[in-house]
């Protein structure tokens, strides 16, 4: 059965945006973004909400921006064929390898948890807490950056439930980002 992952880039005081909105600072240099593209290649689905789907938009033909370099191409062609569910209440279409959801989020995982390879990945903190409070999410992968953004989006949902975890994996990068696996235990 598949299993559920949560993985987004957060600041070391816990938000994936800014207050602002922006996340610039989350851009990886070379050795971080090599191991993001391994991480995406073991996800079988990815689930988004509509802003990250928005964002992530610029991915479909991204291979046709010649600025880009053999590693951002390489990205560019995983995520493009890497098949995608779109929870939205106010898109009536989606491009390129994408869906919109057909059912509420338990029932959505509940499928893709029966069907393909790969991780489902669930991407956007609004959808993710959604799921995390479901009890839905398997593992959380954090890249913390080491950078205090004073508010924002938070990674973790706020007021929730206690959630047991278990270390998996930890890495730093040279560049002082730090990552995380944890996994829920239950």
């Amino acid at each position: 059965m598949r299993n559920v992952t949560y993985s987004m880039g957060s600041s070391l005081d816990g938000y994936i945006v800014g207050p602002d909105g922006g996340f610039d600072w989350t851009a990886p240099d070379e050795e971080v973004f090599r191991f993001v593209t391994d991480e995406i290649q073991e996800v079988g689905v990815h689930i988004l909400g509509r802003r990250l789907y928005e964002t992530m938009l610029y991915w479909e033909t991204a291979d046709q921006d010649s600025s880009l370099d053999d590693s951002m191409l390489e990205w560019a062609a995983i995520w493009k064929r890497l098949p995608k569910v779109v929870f939205s209440t106010t898109l009536s279409a989606v491009h390129g390898n994408a869906r919109l959801a057909s059912g509420g989020l338990s029932e959505e995982i509940d499928r893709l948890r029966s069907e393909g390879d790969g991780n489902i990945a669930i991407g956007g903190a609004t959808l993710a807490n959604e799921a995390a409070a479901l009890g839905l999410i398997d593992e959380y992968r954090i890249r913390t950056y080491p950078v205090l953004v004073g508010g924002g989006i938070p990674y973790f949902p706020q007021g929730g439930r206690q959630v047991d975890l278990e270390l998996v994996e930890s890495r730093t990068f040279g560049s002082g980002v730090r990552y995380v696996r944890y996994r829920v235990t239950r």
